[in-house]
């Protein structure tokens, strides 16, 4: 799908993308750098992150987010925070891992709260921020079975408002992207864990469970979500603050 480009200069910008070795976090890294901006690939993959970082002529760190040691490693000049790592496990809160669930809190709130508070001194000190929050329609409503990813995207939605109250009249903007189901490895495991859950084909899963809500019938792709990532970092989006920016096809419309 060709998705069609805005006129964004951020020549000069330093960026700092998670989960950028595939994916929403590839699409914004790759999305970022074609304005100027200068991206540091974070992620747990290695090779993932490397071959993304070598693409844009940018800088891979592999970090795992949920040790506040490799946070403290990253570099702290940035003026673009893109919080995007994230991971899913399906099951019913009484068969729900107690470990899984606090590592995916661990992975998609706190470790965006110790990244935020890395960058901000900053920001603050340049008086110009932007942070960018990969949130999701489950940030609004909730599925059964997500019980550890709904309440996470729900935490970060809080997070960004706070940020979006604190940064406001200091330079830096906070804001949430809320796509509907996005053409990732994240999702295509989403759709064979489901299959499995509920004992239908992963055909059926895409149709009956994930198109159900969505007005449109398709799955978004990464480079959709990179584009908004992109525009929220423009200064036609100078007055974007605390914000949901609702990409699901009509899902919450209902």
């Amino acid at each position: 799908m060709d998705i069609p480009r805005l006129q964004i200069d951020l020549a000069g910008r330093r960026a700092l993308v998670t989960g950028g070795a595939s994916g929403i976090g590839r699409a914004c890294a790759q999305r970022l750098a074609a304005t100027g901006a200068h991206v540091t690939v974070v992620d747990i993959d290695k090779d993932g992150a490397g071959t993304v970082a070598d693409s844009i002529d940018g800088d891979a760190a592999v970090v795992d987010l949920t040790d506040p040691g490799g946070i403290d490693e990253l570099p702290a000049d940035i003026d673009i925070l893109v919080n995007n790592a994230g991971i899913q496990h399906v099951a019913p809160v009484e068969e729900f891992p107690p470990g899984m669930f606090h590592t995916i809190w661990t992975l998609m709130v706190e470790a965006p709260f110790r990244l935020a508070r890395h960058v901000l001194p900053h920001m603050y000190g340049q008086q110009w921020g932007r942070i960018v929050n990969i949130s999701s329609a489950h940030g609004l409503r909730a599925s059964p079975f997500k019980s550890a990813y709904v309440s996470a995207k729900h935490g970060l939605e809080g997070l960004s408002k706070v940020l979006a109250l604190e940064g406001g009249d200091r330079g830096v903007t906070s804001n949430c992207i809320c796509p509907a189901y996005v053409r990732t490895p994240l999702v295509e495991n989403q759709i064979a864990d489901q299959a499995e859950r509920h004992g239908i084909s992963e055909d059926r899963v895409v149709e009956e469970i994930m198109l159900t809500e969505p007005a449109i019938k398709r799955l978004i792709e990464p480079e959709e979500v990179g584009e908004l990532a992109a525009f929220l970092c423009a200064p036609a989006a100078s007055f974007m603050n605390g914000s949901s920016l609702v990409v699901d096809g009509g899902w919450t419309a209902r």
